[in-house]
């Protein structure tokens, strides 16, 4: 066995007062470190330009927390090329070198991890065990795939026929583009990469220019770890700059992309058209939205269903694509479960990330914009009961907001609203909560919370989402325990942490030779 099995990586115990003390310390120290200059990463060189992009602290707008270089036309060239030729050896080392490379990237993380975590308290507004969980994430990524990889370089299990020796490999696909979100800054960057390239290929990696940072820290990882130049390179800027042109470039093999279902159905359009030059189909990953609902019955424990809800719902400001949304309650228990909600949600601390707030500001203004657009609709569509608008302090703070008697087919029940905004639907018994469930065009993450096995049976049965969480909260997804990844409009059920995932970047090859 080339590595030990597989174990996720344990979270931090918030609730130890020399951890809390030590990582206010590190916080001190990445403060420090703020508002410095960050080039572009092209085959190994560090390549600066003069106009930038800032990276500011959502809860403190006024604080910069990076500049970075803002690439273009020439640069987009330039890393094809870097990608290209580093693609010929990179692809070459056998499947252990490139999985041992993993394991480093891994070990250097690792030893940086309240580091990584500190950066995103100040970069995306998280708190600090939100914080924790994105870089426990990203580390697990690295350590899964590493031994993921291992069995596509084995022989393959095919039936064997007298005279021939049949054999069927795997092969890179070549030179891909990855386009992480803006929410799991680390964890999905990393994911969204070091999959690909642990099975021989190269990437173009643009994130979001909303958060720029975090991904030019990981690559002083991956020169830290000894990656050769060329086989991940970094191009930061403006969407209008580089997303279309990387998607449409005749070299790109494959895109690797998680955000808004607009811009993954863009992607998919875009990358369906067949370019001057190019000699391939261009595959496309696209991990989307999602409008993510707990069905509450009868029968289930309401004080833990209430946490469970309140948990999923305003965990890193509901800005995440597994967030619930929408609260579906049985009628029975409806009033008595709304009840607690709201008791648990007026309990939750407004502050900012620094200091660990339950809830915290959004990413950006933007985004803020958005969110209170919904907000100021709300009460023709329900009763407000908690919330409902922006908090009185600077920053892109909004209240956590509870909507009860919200309509199935409301806006508020329909769309991704991406914030602290929960809506209350009540059902008149189970058929119609999971009818009520399933009316939305995504297929995320779902849940239901119930002591009948009847109800939790159908649940697993009809519930239309990609990941099912019974009793439990309905976000955290574990790397290789609970593969992540829906269907409808909410992508294309890739299954990130999964152990079909680096399937999606390689191509089947049959070889037969007769004796």
């Amino acid at each position: 066995m080339l590595f030990e099995p597989y174990e996720i990586t344990p979270y931090s115990d918030w609730s130890d007062p020399e951890l809390r003390a030590s990582f206010a310390d590190e916080l001190e120290r990445v403060r420090g470190m703020l508002g410095r200059d960050y080039p572009l990463w092209i085959g190994g060189d560090r390549v600066d330009t003069d106009a930038k992009l800032v990276s500011t602290d959502p809860c403190a707008p006024d604080t910069v927390v990076g500049r970075t270089a803002m690439g273009g036309a020439a640069h987009i060239d330039l890393a094809f090329q870097a990608a290209e030729q580093a693609f010929a050896s990179w692809s070459a080392r056998p499947m252990a070198f490139r999985a041992r490379a993993l394991i480093k990237l891994a070990a250097v993380m690792r030893r940086r991890k309240h580091e990584f975590s500190a950066q995103m308290v100040y970069e995306v507004g998280k708190s600090w065990a939100e914080a924790d969980g994105d870089t426990a994430e990203a580390i697990d990524f690295m350590e899964f795939y590493a031994r993921e990889a291992l069995r596509y370089a084995r022989r393959q299990p095919i039936t064997p026929y007298q005279g021939e020796d049949n054999e069927l490999v795997y092969i890179p696909l070549g030179v891909g583009v990855v386009i992480p979100p803006w929410n799991f800054l680390l964890a999905i960057l990393v994911g969204t990469v070091v999959g690909p390239v642990v099975v021989g290929n190269t990437v173009i990696v643009k994130p979001s220019p909303k958060t720029p940072i975090l991904a030019q820290k990981m690559m002083e990882c991956v020169e830290e770890a000894g990656f050769p130049p060329g086989v991940i390179n970094l191009l930061t800027g403006a969407d209008a700059d580089l997303g279309d042109a990387l998607v449409d470039d005749a070299r790109t093999m494959f895109i690797n992309f998680t955000g808004s279902v607009r811009t993954g159905t863009r992607i998919l359009e875009r990358a369906a058209k067949v370019q001057p030059g190019q000699r391939h189909i261009k595959r496309v990953q696209a991990e989307m939205g999602g409008k993510d609902a707990l069905v509450v019955d009868e029968t289930a424990d309401l004080d833990h269903a209430a946490a469970v809800a309140v948990a999923s719902g305003f965990g890193f400001q509901g800005q995440k694509c597994s967030a619930m949304s929408r609260l579906i309650v049985v009628d029975e228990v409806y009033d008595d479960l709304l009840a607690k909600v709201v008791e648990r949600t007026k309990a939750l601390r407004l502050d900012a990330a620094e200091n660990d707030g339950d809830v915290c500001a959004v990413i950006d203004e933007a985004q803020y914009e958005k969110i209170l657009g919904y907000l100021r609709a709300a009460p023709e569509q329900g009763e407000v009961l908690v919330g409902g608008g922006a908090a009185d302090r600077p920053g892109w703070f909004i209240e956590p907001t509870v909507v009860a008697g919200v309509a199935p087919d409301a806006p508020l029940a329909q769309e991704e609203i991406f914030g602290p905004v929960v809506s209350v639907l009540r059902a008149r018994d189970f058929d119609h909560a999971v009818e009520i469930h399933n009316g939305t065009d995504y297929a995320l993450t779902g849940g239901l919370c119930s002591a009948s096995r009847d109800r939790i049976a159908r649940a697993r049965a009809e519930f239309a989402c990609g990941n099912l969480y019974i009793n439990r909260k309905i976000t955290g997804a574990l790397v290789g325990i609970q593969p992540f990844g829906g269907y409808r409009l909410s992508g294309s059920n890739a299954k990130a942490g999964g152990p079909d995932y680096l399937r999606l970047f390689m191509l089947a090859k049959t070889v037969s030779e007769r004796y």
